[in-house]
């Protein structure tokens, strides 16, 4: 799997197509094959997995690429698929580190000068 950095509850087709290493056809045909993945879609009709559907990609993956089931075997295979838990996130690694440094002293300096500007300006305004 590869790293994506941030958890979250809902997941791009591209994001997913990242993170399982599929082309993004291959998401779509295997939503046509396999009855249990059915990702949402959301008001603009885009998909949105979340981290079960993405959970149940990499069981499928794994099944076809690595264990080397048909799709009609991994479909038997997949009746008996229990999902895991609702709440369980992917463990994703190292999220991204910030681009500035908040202790900074110059950073620091410059934000404690914007805030008594604006905190001037909102005395000013009322």
């Amino acid at each position: 799997m590869k790293q994506l950095g941030i958890k979250k509850l809902y997941y791009s087709i591209s994001e997913v197509s990242k993170i399982t290493d599929l082309e993004q056809y291959v998401l779509r045909y295997w939503e046509s094959e396999f009855d249990q993945l059915k990702p949402a879609k959301n008001r603009a009709g885009n998909r949105i997995y979340t981290n079960r559907d993405i959970k149940l990609i990499l069981y499928i993956r794994k099944l076809l690429r690595e264990e080397r089931y048909t799709i009609e075997g991994a479909k038997q295979v997949l009746k008996s698929y229990v999902p895991e838990e609702i709440g369980e996130q992917l463990e994703l690694l190292e999220a991204p580190q910030p681009a500035i440094k908040l202790h900074d002293g110059k950073l620091k300096e410059d934000m404690v000068e914007v805030k008594r500007f604006l905190e001037e300006l909102l005395v000013k305004l009322a």
